[in-house]
């Protein structure tokens, strides 16, 4: 039986209700969120994710999708995704995990950004209800 990593992910929108994208590695635009380690939940993962990406805290809502997402070719991750709404103030500050932040209109999101999260995103539904 083959197993892949699990990355757990976030929609999070701005106080300007603007989707929260971070530009990684590939050049992609891409969710918050990572990896799930031994013994955290899907909300302690995002908020502790989420935390050390952008040093913001966040309030873990409704799962919004899940899905088996080829990163690379033949390199598979275990996606679920998650609305969720800030718990303080918004001041990003982005890790050395990502080379910029960006901040999107849902309907202007750009062009290099998977499939995957652009359908968690419209999922979300409103900026200010968590999987509403």
């Amino acid at each position: 039986m083959e197993r892949y990593p699990v990355s757990i992910k976030s929609v999070l929108f701005s106080p300007a209700q603007e989707v929260v994208l971070l530009l990684n590695e590939r050049n992609e635009w891409e969710l918050p969120g990572g990896r799930i380690e031994r013994g955290e939940t899907s909300e302690q993962c995002l908020i502790r994710e989420i935390s050390e990406e952008l040093s913001l805290e966040v309030s873990v809502g409704k799962l919004l999708d899940t899905y088996l997402f080829e990163v690379i070719p033949g390199k598979h991750v275990f996606i679920a995704t998650y609305h969720c709404v800030l718990a303080g103030p918004f001041d990003p500050k982005v890790s050395h995990e990502h080379k910029h932040i960006g901040l999107f209109p849902a309907h202007r999101l750009p062009d290099n950004l998977p499939q995957g999260y652009r359908a968690s995103i419209e999922r979300a539904g409103s900026p200010d209800q968590p999987g509403a």
